[in-house]
């Protein structure tokens, strides 16, 4: 199809959790972030992946501001509580690994 990128059938690119999804060869992540706690939910194919293996990094800028955080399995996510800056526009880079390989997501937030 003409102007389409790829896509399986049965892939689900859109928000689960009220996030912002990003995919990547590895999986498809999908980062909720608030003032006080930060998920990046795990999905391969639309469905929810053990995050127990994960790990992961997220990096947060918001204007000058720079927050390294640390992503640790809860279920089928990674998350961190906390007091984070986000906001419409903040920039996160999330480097994630899972069975040895690592996947780096970019995210926008809304």
């Amino acid at each position: 199809m003409a102007g389409r990128l790829h896509h399986h059938a049965g892939d689900d690119h859109k928000p689960m959790h009220g996030g912002v999804v990003t995919p990547t060869k590895l999986m498809d992540f999908e980062l909720v972030a608030k003032p006080t706690a930060i998920q990046l939910h795990l999905r391969d194919h639309g469905k929810s992946m053990d995050a127990s293996q994960a790990k992961g990094k997220l990096t947060l800028l918001s204007g000058t501001d720079k927050q390294e955080v640390e992503l640790k399995p809860a279920g089928d996510k990674l998350e961190a509580t906390g007091s984070f800056k986000v906001g419409p526009g903040t920039k996160a880079v999330a480097v994630v690994t899972v069975g040895g390989k690592t996947a780096t997501a970019r995210f926008t937030l809304k």
